[in-house]
């Protein structure tokens, strides 16, 4: 059993057959945790869907209407890059309702994994790269909503800026937004984040991690959060098909190690969502996406034994 819980959902896989977007690597993540037993069905937790309530506090009503009721544009949905169906809906809401499940379970537990959402390009007023409703965004607010948390940092290392996280966080002081990610991709402008990361093409393990440890300790140093939104993108992966950065499979395990580090030694929560990944052999992507729930149970694990009391 891993110490934390992990949120899934069989919808989360839209049947989207050879589109570049893998969505079948949710169910691939799943079955290979179980198979693996590196996760027992007893750690899943099947989510609710995200309510309308919940949505609303992030997304602009008009926008709202548009995906309920099927009455977006031409241009809108080709700006979403997949596909307009009910299922798609069904599966973002679903999507949302996880990564509020895992913040709240991060808040409870210390860590927890969405094993979907992390969709960073959705914007208060549409979706764009595959991302139809900002999930990590709709999370932080429904807990600052309830009053569960004050303050939140969102650590994005997806191979692409988070556009819409910097655009709905933009000029809130209570959400601090940090996005590495590589300089020369979509998106296209990128709003100011917190703090931008901006990386030249084909950086490979150790500049990139010697990068992040540096803008790691700024942020912690600048900012106390109550939780940290880790979304942890597979692209940055050296055979990433939208990717032009360089890091191997070991060094990407490195990476999530090393946000990991960085919360236990403050002693913040961790809720996780799994992001981008684009590899040409799918299996790939969804090694990355283990190694990262990986990394976070052996975080955990430190993060509880130094929490017991010594036994004399």
């Amino acid at each position: 059993m891993l110490p934390f819980k992990l949120v899934y959902h069989d919808a989360y896989d839209l049947h989207l057959g050879a589109h570049v977007f893998p969505s079948q690597k949710y169910r691939l993540i799943h079955d290979r945790l179980l198979a693996d037993a590196i996760a027992a069905p007893e750690d899943f937790l099947a989510p609710q869907p995200a309510s309308d309530e919940d949505v609303l506090l992030v997304h602009s009503q008009d926008y709202v209407r548009k995906l309920k009721t099927g009455s977006l544009s031409l241009t809108e949905i080709l700006r979403m890059e997949v596909p307009y169906s009910q299922e798609l809906i069904a599966a973002c809401w679903l999507a949302a309702g996880g990564s509020i499940l895992a913040a709240r379970r991060a808040l409870a537990d210390g860590w927890a994994a969405n094993i979907g959402g992390g969709f960073h390009h959705a914007c208060q007023d549409h979706g764009e790269g595959f991302c139809v409703i900002h999930d990590v965004a709709i999370a932080i607010r429904r807990l600052q909503f309830d009053g569960a948390i004050e303050r939140a940092m969102v650590v994005d290392t997806d191979v692409h800026q988070g556009n819409g996280t910097a655009e709905i966080f933009g000029g809130d002081g209570t959400v601090f937004t940090l996005s590495i990610h590589q300089e020369n991709n979509y998106p296209y402008p990128k709003p100011p984040s917190t703090m931008d990361i901006n990386l030249p093409n084909g950086i490979g393990d150790e500049n990139y991690l010697a990068i992040l440890e540096k803008q790691l300790h700024q942020a912690f140093h600048d900012f106390s959060p109550q939780l940290l939104f880790y979304v942890a993108g597979a692209d940055p992966y050296r055979d990433d098909l939208l990717g032009g950065l360089a890091l191997t499979i070991e060094g990407l395990a490195r990476r999530d190690a090393l946000v990991f580090d960085y919360a236990r030694r403050n002693g913040v929560p961790v809720a996780i969502a799994l992001a981008g990944g684009y590899a040409r052999q799918v299996a790939d992507t969804v090694t990355i996406h283990i190694n990262t729930i990986l990394a976070a149970r052996d975080a955990a694990q430190q993060w509880l034994a130094r929490s017991q009391p010594q036994s004399h």
